[in-house]
Protein backbone atom coordinates (compact mmCIF):
# COMPACT_ATOMS: atom_id res chain seq x y z
CA UNK A 1 0.00 0.00 0.00
CA UNK A 2 1.12 3.79 -0.85
CA UNK A 3 0.02 6.14 1.83
CA UNK A 4 -0.32 9.75 1.55
CA UNK A 5 -1.40 12.68 2.86
CA UNK A 6 -4.54 14.63 2.92
CA UNK A 7 -6.03 17.57 4.44
CA UNK A 8 -5.95 21.13 5.26
CA UNK A 9 -4.25 23.83 7.44
CA UNK A 10 -5.61 27.05 9.22
CA UNK A 11 -4.50 30.46 9.48
CA UNK A 12 -6.40 31.54 12.73
CA UNK A 13 -8.21 34.95 13.08
CA UNK A 14 -6.99 37.29 16.24
CA UNK A 15 -5.55 40.52 17.24
CA UNK A 16 -1.80 41.46 17.11
CA UNK A 17 -0.94 39.33 19.50
CA UNK A 18 -2.16 36.09 17.06
CA UNK A 19 0.43 34.76 14.13
CA UNK A 20 -2.07 33.94 11.54
CA UNK A 21 0.76 32.61 9.76
CA UNK A 22 1.61 29.45 12.31
CA UNK A 23 -0.56 27.34 11.23
CA UNK A 24 0.37 27.31 7.39
CA UNK A 25 3.75 27.30 8.73
CA UNK A 26 3.41 23.99 10.83
CA UNK A 27 1.49 22.32 7.63
CA UNK A 28 4.80 23.11 6.20
CA UNK A 29 6.80 21.43 8.67
CA UNK A 30 4.43 18.37 8.81
CA UNK A 31 4.50 17.83 5.60
CA UNK A 32 8.60 17.66 5.70
CA UNK A 33 8.81 15.26 8.83
CA UNK A 34 6.16 13.24 6.11
CA UNK A 35 8.45 13.41 3.51
CA UNK A 36 11.38 12.17 5.96
CA UNK A 37 8.93 9.41 7.31
CA UNK A 38 8.06 7.55 4.03
CA UNK A 39 4.74 9.51 2.70
CA UNK A 40 4.36 9.44 -0.72
CA UNK A 41 2.21 12.86 -1.29
CA UNK A 42 0.33 15.77 0.09
CA UNK A 43 -3.09 16.63 -1.20
CA UNK A 44 -4.23 19.65 -0.03
CA UNK A 45 -8.15 21.01 -0.12
CA UNK A 46 -9.59 24.52 -0.71
CA UNK A 47 -12.04 26.28 0.91
CA UNK A 48 -13.19 29.84 1.60
CA UNK A 49 -15.22 31.87 3.75
CA UNK A 50 -15.53 29.57 6.28
CA UNK A 51 -14.54 31.61 9.67
CA UNK A 52 -11.91 29.41 11.20
CA UNK A 53 -9.52 29.33 8.67
CA UNK A 54 -9.19 26.37 6.22
CA UNK A 55 -6.50 26.99 3.63
CA UNK A 56 -7.94 29.23 0.22
CA UNK A 57 -4.95 29.55 -1.78
CA UNK A 58 -3.64 26.02 -2.45
CA UNK A 59 -1.32 26.21 -4.88
CA UNK A 60 0.64 28.95 -3.08
CA UNK A 61 0.59 26.71 -0.04
CA UNK A 62 1.97 24.21 -1.69
CA UNK A 63 4.27 26.31 -3.37
CA UNK A 64 6.39 26.48 0.09
CA UNK A 65 5.97 22.59 0.78
CA UNK A 66 7.51 22.10 -2.34
CA UNK A 67 10.10 24.91 -1.58
CA UNK A 68 11.11 22.55 1.45
CA UNK A 69 10.67 18.83 -0.36
CA UNK A 70 12.27 16.81 -2.88
CA UNK A 71 10.00 13.64 -3.00
CA UNK A 72 6.80 14.28 -1.77
CA UNK A 73 4.12 14.13 -4.49
CA UNK A 74 1.94 17.52 -4.14
CA UNK A 75 -1.38 17.47 -5.05
CA UNK A 76 -4.68 19.65 -4.88
CA UNK A 77 -7.84 17.67 -3.60
CA UNK A 78 -9.68 19.87 -4.84
CA UNK A 79 -9.28 22.81 -6.90
CA UNK A 80 -13.00 23.77 -7.30
CA UNK A 81 -12.83 24.86 -11.25
CA UNK A 82 -15.85 26.56 -11.53
CA UNK A 83 -14.50 29.23 -9.16
CA UNK A 84 -11.19 30.14 -11.11
CA UNK A 85 -9.86 31.84 -14.12
CA UNK A 86 -8.51 28.78 -15.96
CA UNK A 87 -5.57 30.10 -17.88
CA UNK A 88 -4.28 32.14 -14.36
CA UNK A 89 -5.01 28.66 -13.06
CA UNK A 90 -3.16 26.74 -15.51
CA UNK A 91 0.21 29.09 -15.57
CA UNK A 92 0.22 28.58 -11.43
CA UNK A 93 0.00 25.32 -11.24
CA UNK A 94 2.47 25.04 -14.58
CA UNK A 95 4.79 27.01 -12.61
CA UNK A 96 4.88 24.77 -9.58
CA UNK A 97 5.01 21.85 -11.22
CA UNK A 98 7.83 22.97 -13.17
CA UNK A 99 9.72 24.19 -10.19
CA UNK A 100 9.13 21.19 -8.20
CA UNK A 101 11.14 18.69 -11.11
CA UNK A 102 7.38 17.36 -12.39
CA UNK A 103 5.69 16.60 -8.60
CA UNK A 104 2.18 18.26 -9.14
CA UNK A 105 -0.99 15.75 -8.62
CA UNK A 106 -3.68 17.93 -10.35
CA UNK A 107 -6.76 17.35 -8.70
CA UNK A 108 -10.17 19.09 -9.52
CA UNK A 109 -13.90 19.48 -8.91
CA UNK A 110 -17.26 21.05 -8.82
CA UNK A 111 -17.56 22.34 -5.94
CA UNK A 112 -20.29 21.23 -3.07
CA UNK A 113 -20.40 23.46 -0.39
CA UNK A 114 -23.35 26.16 -0.42
CA UNK A 115 -22.00 28.94 1.56
CA UNK A 116 -19.06 28.95 -1.06
CA UNK A 117 -21.17 29.36 -3.84
CA UNK A 118 -23.32 31.60 -2.64
CA UNK A 119 -20.28 34.06 -1.34
CA UNK A 120 -18.49 34.22 -5.34
CA UNK A 121 -22.14 35.09 -6.34
CA UNK A 122 -21.85 31.88 -9.01
CA UNK A 123 -25.33 29.55 -8.95
CA UNK A 124 -24.36 26.40 -8.08
CA UNK A 125 -26.70 25.42 -11.11
CA UNK A 126 -23.68 26.74 -13.48
CA UNK A 127 -21.12 24.36 -11.41
CA UNK A 128 -21.13 21.70 -14.23
CA UNK A 129 -20.99 23.74 -17.27
CA UNK A 130 -18.18 25.86 -15.60
CA UNK A 131 -16.14 23.18 -15.23
CA UNK A 132 -16.63 21.63 -18.49
CA UNK A 133 -15.56 24.64 -20.05
CA UNK A 134 -12.64 25.42 -17.34
CA UNK A 135 -11.29 21.77 -17.40
CA UNK A 136 -11.23 21.64 -21.34
CA UNK A 137 -9.22 25.62 -20.96
CA UNK A 138 -6.89 23.90 -18.59
CA UNK A 139 -5.72 21.00 -20.63
CA UNK A 140 -5.61 22.81 -23.76
CA UNK A 141 -3.29 25.62 -22.16
CA UNK A 142 -1.11 22.71 -21.02
CA UNK A 143 -0.75 21.24 -24.22
CA UNK A 144 -0.92 23.75 -27.02
CA UNK A 145 1.88 24.63 -28.59
CA UNK A 146 0.45 27.07 -30.75
CA UNK A 147 -1.42 30.32 -29.80
CA UNK A 148 -5.30 30.08 -29.40
CA UNK A 149 -8.21 31.85 -28.91
CA UNK A 150 -11.51 30.59 -26.65
CA UNK A 151 -14.95 32.28 -26.69
CA UNK A 152 -17.10 30.32 -24.76
CA UNK A 153 -20.22 30.59 -21.96
CA UNK A 154 -18.41 31.49 -19.32
CA UNK A 155 -14.29 32.96 -20.33
CA UNK A 156 -12.98 34.62 -23.30
CA UNK A 157 -9.59 34.62 -24.59
CA UNK A 158 -7.53 35.99 -27.46
CA UNK A 159 -4.58 34.77 -29.23
CA UNK A 160 -2.95 33.48 -26.63
CA UNK A 161 -0.03 31.58 -25.35
CA UNK A 162 0.32 29.91 -21.88
CA UNK A 163 3.32 29.71 -20.32
CA UNK A 164 5.38 28.43 -18.73
CA UNK A 165 5.55 24.76 -19.91
CA UNK A 166 4.51 22.26 -17.73
CA UNK A 167 7.38 19.75 -16.74
CA UNK A 168 5.76 16.42 -17.10
CA UNK A 169 4.16 15.59 -20.07
CA UNK A 170 1.83 16.10 -21.68
CA UNK A 171 0.39 17.61 -18.49
CA UNK A 172 0.06 16.68 -14.95
CA UNK A 173 -1.54 13.82 -14.02
CA UNK A 174 -5.40 14.81 -13.12
CA UNK A 175 -7.74 13.56 -10.26
CA UNK A 176 -11.75 14.06 -10.14
CA UNK A 177 -13.16 13.65 -6.89
CA UNK A 178 -16.61 11.36 -7.27
CA UNK A 179 -19.32 9.55 -5.14
CA UNK A 180 -22.37 8.78 -7.57
CA UNK A 181 -22.28 6.12 -10.56
CA UNK A 182 -22.47 8.30 -13.08
CA UNK A 183 -19.78 10.72 -12.29
CA UNK A 184 -17.17 7.71 -11.22
CA UNK A 185 -17.78 6.52 -15.07
CA UNK A 186 -17.30 10.29 -16.92
CA UNK A 187 -14.01 9.95 -15.09
CA UNK A 188 -12.86 6.60 -16.29
CA UNK A 189 -14.16 7.97 -19.44
CA UNK A 190 -11.58 10.82 -19.29
CA UNK A 191 -8.70 8.33 -18.18
CA UNK A 192 -8.23 10.22 -14.93
CA UNK A 193 -7.37 9.15 -11.33
CA UNK A 194 -10.37 8.62 -8.74
CA UNK A 195 -10.27 10.26 -5.86
CA UNK A 196 -13.02 8.80 -3.20
CA UNK A 197 -14.33 10.88 -0.55
CA UNK A 198 -13.19 9.71 3.29
CA UNK A 199 -16.42 10.11 5.04
CA UNK A 200 -18.60 6.60 2.94
CA UNK A 201 -18.77 3.30 4.45
CA UNK A 202 -16.34 1.01 3.80
CA UNK A 203 -18.50 -1.50 1.45
CA UNK A 204 -19.58 1.95 -0.49
CA UNK A 205 -15.63 2.91 -1.13
CA UNK A 206 -15.34 -1.03 -2.31
CA UNK A 207 -18.31 -0.73 -4.66
CA UNK A 208 -17.07 2.45 -6.38
CA UNK A 209 -13.66 1.05 -6.44
CA UNK A 210 -15.11 -1.93 -8.47
CA UNK A 211 -17.08 0.24 -10.37
CA UNK A 212 -14.04 2.82 -11.26
CA UNK A 213 -11.90 -0.65 -12.66
CA UNK A 214 -14.83 -2.15 -14.51
CA UNK A 215 -15.47 0.87 -16.49
CA UNK A 216 -11.64 2.11 -16.96
CA UNK A 217 -11.30 -2.42 -18.60
CA UNK A 218 -14.90 -2.04 -20.18
CA UNK A 219 -12.49 0.90 -22.41
CA UNK A 220 -10.04 -1.83 -22.79
CA UNK A 221 -7.24 0.14 -20.48
CA UNK A 222 -4.92 -1.90 -17.65
CA UNK A 223 -6.58 -1.14 -14.73
CA UNK A 224 -3.80 0.29 -12.08
CA UNK A 225 -4.67 0.43 -8.72
CA UNK A 226 -2.73 3.29 -7.42
CA UNK A 227 -5.33 5.47 -9.65
CA UNK A 228 -7.61 5.23 -7.41
CA UNK A 229 -7.21 7.34 -4.17
CA UNK A 230 -8.90 6.60 -0.95
CA UNK A 231 -9.18 9.23 1.74
CA UNK A 232 -9.63 8.10 5.30
CA UNK A 233 -9.24 10.00 8.24
CA UNK A 234 -6.86 8.55 10.85
CA UNK A 235 -5.99 8.32 14.63
CA UNK A 236 -3.70 6.15 16.19
CA UNK A 237 -5.17 6.20 20.24
CA UNK A 238 -3.58 5.00 22.87
CA UNK A 239 -6.91 3.66 24.10
CA UNK A 240 -10.58 3.11 24.01
CA UNK A 241 -11.21 7.03 25.95
CA UNK A 242 -8.52 8.56 23.66
CA UNK A 243 -10.29 6.87 20.61
CA UNK A 244 -13.75 7.78 22.05
CA UNK A 245 -12.54 11.53 22.57
CA UNK A 246 -11.01 11.58 19.31
CA UNK A 247 -14.85 10.16 17.54
CA UNK A 248 -16.50 13.06 19.27
CA UNK A 249 -13.97 15.72 18.24
CA UNK A 250 -14.14 14.62 14.93
CA UNK A 251 -17.84 14.85 15.06
CA UNK A 252 -18.14 18.07 15.69
CA UNK A 253 -15.79 19.14 12.97
CA UNK A 254 -17.55 17.81 10.10
CA UNK A 255 -20.83 19.01 11.67
CA UNK A 256 -19.21 22.39 11.43
CA UNK A 257 -18.53 21.35 7.91
CA UNK A 258 -22.17 19.85 6.82
CA UNK A 259 -23.70 23.30 7.96
CA UNK A 260 -21.64 25.41 5.74
CA UNK A 261 -22.07 22.81 2.65
CA UNK A 262 -26.09 22.40 3.48
CA UNK A 263 -28.59 24.94 1.45
CA UNK A 264 -31.27 27.15 3.32
CA UNK A 265 -33.54 24.87 1.68
CA UNK A 266 -31.65 21.45 3.06
CA UNK A 267 -31.48 19.90 -0.87
CA UNK A 268 -27.79 19.56 -0.95
CA UNK A 269 -27.64 15.87 -1.99
CA UNK A 270 -23.38 15.76 -2.77
CA UNK A 271 -22.41 12.26 -1.20
CA UNK A 272 -19.84 14.17 0.85
CA UNK A 273 -22.37 15.68 2.68
CA UNK A 274 -24.52 12.41 2.80
CA UNK A 275 -22.08 10.83 4.93
CA UNK A 276 -19.97 13.08 6.57
CA UNK A 277 -22.74 13.94 9.01
CA UNK A 278 -22.89 10.31 10.74
CA UNK A 279 -20.89 8.37 13.87
CA UNK A 280 -20.77 5.95 11.51
CA UNK A 281 -18.41 8.09 9.36
CA UNK A 282 -16.47 8.85 12.16
CA UNK A 283 -15.95 5.83 14.14
CA UNK A 284 -16.78 3.00 11.49
CA UNK A 285 -15.45 4.44 8.44
CA UNK A 286 -12.11 6.57 10.38
CA UNK A 287 -9.23 4.61 10.57
CA UNK A 288 -9.01 5.41 14.33
CA UNK A 289 -8.16 3.17 17.33
CA UNK A 290 -5.58 1.52 18.17
CA UNK A 291 -2.79 0.02 15.43
CA UNK A 292 -4.67 -3.29 15.19
CA UNK A 293 -8.25 -2.21 14.98
CA UNK A 294 -6.53 0.30 12.23
CA UNK A 295 -4.96 -2.43 10.32
CA UNK A 296 -8.06 -4.81 10.12
CA UNK A 297 -9.97 -1.96 8.40
CA UNK A 298 -7.26 -1.60 5.95
CA UNK A 299 -6.58 -4.99 5.40
CA UNK A 300 -10.69 -4.91 4.46
CA UNK A 301 -9.63 -2.46 1.64
CA UNK A 302 -6.56 -4.51 1.05
CA UNK A 303 -8.14 -7.47 0.00
CA UNK A 304 -10.38 -5.85 -2.39
CA UNK A 305 -7.86 -4.37 -4.03
CA UNK A 306 -7.28 -0.91 -2.69
CA UNK A 307 -3.30 0.31 -2.51
CA UNK A 308 -3.78 4.18 -2.23
CA UNK A 309 -4.61 5.47 0.91
CA UNK A 310 -4.61 9.10 1.73
CA UNK A 311 -5.06 10.13 5.44
CA UNK A 312 -6.66 12.82 6.72
CA UNK A 313 -5.53 13.37 10.24
CA UNK A 314 -5.40 16.09 12.80
CA UNK A 315 -2.58 17.74 11.90
CA UNK A 316 -0.04 15.96 14.89
CA UNK A 317 3.42 15.34 14.07
CA UNK A 318 2.92 12.61 16.88
CA UNK A 319 0.22 10.88 14.90
CA UNK A 320 2.36 11.00 11.82
CA UNK A 321 5.21 8.94 13.68
CA UNK A 322 3.13 6.72 15.42
CA UNK A 323 1.16 5.59 11.97
CA UNK A 324 4.61 5.41 10.10
CA UNK A 325 5.83 3.07 13.23
CA UNK A 326 3.21 1.18 14.20
CA UNK A 327 0.88 0.65 11.27
CA UNK A 328 2.49 1.05 7.96
CA UNK A 329 5.79 -1.56 7.86
CA UNK A 330 2.72 -4.15 7.83
CA UNK A 331 1.76 -2.71 4.63
CA UNK A 332 4.23 -2.07 3.09
CA UNK A 333 4.89 -4.86 0.75
CA UNK A 334 2.25 -3.69 -1.98
CA UNK A 335 0.91 -7.53 -2.92
CA UNK A 336 1.08 -8.67 1.14
CA UNK A 337 -1.98 -8.75 3.05
CA UNK A 338 -1.35 -9.60 6.52
CA UNK A 339 -4.11 -11.59 7.10
CA UNK A 340 -3.08 -13.99 4.18
CA UNK A 341 0.31 -14.17 6.03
Amino acid sequence: MRFGLFGSAQAQRGGVDVDSSQGFKDFVEYNVEAEGLGYHSTFVVEHHFTGFGQVSASLNLLTWVAARTSTLRLGTAVIVLPWHNPVLLAEQAATIDLMSNGRLEFGVGKGYRHNEFAGFCIPVQEADERFEEGLALVLKSWTSEQRFSHHGKYWHFENIVVEPPTAQKPHPPIWMAAGNPDSIRRVAERGFGLMLDQFAALETIIERFNLFKAEVEKRGRSFDPMTVAVARAFYVAKDAADKANAVERRLAATRRMTTLAQSPAGDNKSSMVSFADTREASEQSALFGMPDEIADKLERLQRAGIAHILLNGPGLRDQLRRFARDVMPAFAAPAKIRAAG
